[in-house]
């Protein structure tokens, strides 16, 4: 009776164990979410993480993205053509998205006097939700509104649309030049920034 009792016991500590490994992988991975709004409610779906680079004779022109800012303004990419633009895809109900926002901010403060631009694309969310983020995180730069996904489709050679959070950097010529799938730290950035930046 009691070796039956371990028996059970020991089978239920090796379960906990494996769902808390898996609970651990999801919070550490990207993720992505159907529903939008402000809960962690998505499943992971950043399976590979880092930067790639792509050398000039490589770079592709970045799709023609246009629309509605946070705060209903008409904004598009080339409205930055001359500058390195980072475009960020994020949502306010992503961890990962609310863990990098800083660094996010504190490099733009940093590099937007080099010549360097971010630019947001706030997918599967409720703007009011995302408003609220942009606001308490106290984020400077503008983010389009992209509840369905279509701006971010046009990425989707470059970036899974599952792969949440994830940054693009186009070089000044309105070009591709490295993409960062999954949770960017500053020093990352401002390393591939600095990479752009030092092109002739």
């Amino acid at each position: 009776m009691g070796r039956s009792r371990s028996r059970r016991s020991a089978v239920a500590n090796a379960s906990a164990l494996v769902g808390a490994a898996f609970a651990g992988a999801a919070l550490l991975s990207g993720c992505a979410n159907s529903t939008g709004g402000t809960g962690d409610t998505g499943y992971v779906g950043t399976t590979t993480t880092g930067i790639t680079s792509y050398a000039a004779a490589q770079r592709v022109a970045a799709p023609v993205l246009s629309g509605t800012t946070l705060d209903g303004k008409k904004l598009s990419l080339s409205d930055y053509r001359g500058k390195v633009v980072v475009v960020n895809v994020w949502g306010s109900w992503c961890s990962p998205c609310r863990r990098e926002a800083p660094a996010l901010e504190e490099t733009y403060q940093k590099y937007q006097a080099k010549g360097v631009q971010l630019l947001g694309i706030n997918v599967r969310d409720d703007n009011a939700a995302a408003l609220a983020f942009v606001s308490s995180d106290s984020i400077t730069y503008p983010s389009l509104q992209d509840p369905d996904e279509t701006l971010l489709l046009q990425f989707k050679t470059i970036v899974p649309p599952t792969d949440i959070p994830s940054s693009i950097i186009v070089d000044r010529d309105g070009k591709l030049a490295a993409r960062i799938i999954g949770e960017v730290t500053e020093p990352q950035l401002m390393q591939a920034l600095d990479k752009a930046l030092g092109e002739s």
